[in-house]
């Protein structure tokens, strides 16, 4: 299969305005901004045809040509990601699937974007797949605090018995009772991972489709594809050493550079 991995980003975040160029030090120490850092995530992937930002911010496109990026430029309509990358398909010519890296996740082993594309390879009536980790007990906890201070940690999802998205949300779900205690290595908690494999014609769906209620209530994007009755693979993920977080907020820098350099990043 041929497959393109695109990068949405865009400077105009409600929670962080001007993200995509926020510096983060790695391993090493040096900083660069987090485009780059995407960037550089997806390049680590095995097996793909092309890499692109894509965007409809000058300063981004700069930014990524100076570190030797193809960008694909995109108009100001497109409401999220998603729809960023369903734009972007006329300018990449014929390809079988479509990796959708989020610029706000410079941790993503590339293992991940690569059992995805395993997954669509296995299965070629499968639409959309995205991928999920158990959260582990400290990393729950962390994430139970940060829901009780008014801050998004992070999205989880509920599955199926059948592995199919029932629904994601920034609240941590499945509901836990009073006192619940994950005495595991792992909890009930799937922590939704911001990467995504689309066939085009799923993308080409998604762009013609008006934003569903519960994806404007949620601001949750993919939430449109269940909406619109696209089913979504989740693919879960063996947890990595260290902790997978987004960028979501100004906080959310130094726990990040912690973990790129306890994954080794530079």
């Amino acid at each position: 299969m041929k497959v393109a991995v695109l990068i949405p980003a865009r400077m105009g975040s409600s929670r962080y305005p001007g993200k995509p160029l926020a510096q983060l030090r790695g391993a090493s120490g040096v900083s660069k901004p987090l485009i780059q850092r995407s960037f550089e995530a997806a390049q680590r992937l095995q097996g793909t045809a092309s890499v692109h930002v894509v965007t409809d911010d000058m300063r981004i496109a700069e930014a990524a040509t100076g570190f030797g990026a193809d960008v694909i430029m995109t108009s100001s309509d497109a409401r999220n990601g998603t729809e960023r990358c369903a734009e972007a398909l006329q300018e990449l010519g014929e390809v079988d699937v479509i990796v959708n890296l989020q610029g706000d996740a410079p941790l993503t082993p590339p293992h991940f974007a690569e059992n995805l594309v395993e997954a669509m390879r296995r299965d070629p009536a499968l639409a959309v797949a995205t991928a999920s980790i158990r959260l582990r007990p400290a990393e729950l906890h962390q994430l139970q605090k940060e829901e009780e201070a008014g801050r998004v940690g992070g999205t989880s999802v509920v599955t199926n018995a059948a592995g199919y998205a029932l629904y994601f949300s920034k609240r941590l779900l499945p509901y836990l009772p009073m006192g619940f205690e994950a005495t595991s290595d792992e909890s009930p908690v799937q922590l939704h991972i911001g990467l995504y494999a689309y066939r085009p014609g799923a993308l080409r769906r998604y762009a013609e489709c008006p934003p569903s209620r519960i994806e404007v209530l949620e601001g949750l994007e993919q939430l449109r594809f269940l909406d619109v009755g696209i089913p979504i693979r989740i693919v879960e993920m063996e947890p990595p050493r260290f902790t997978i977080r987004e960028l979501n907020n100004p906080e959310d820098i130094d726990p990040i550079e912690k973990a790129l350099a306890a994954a080794g990043i530079e």
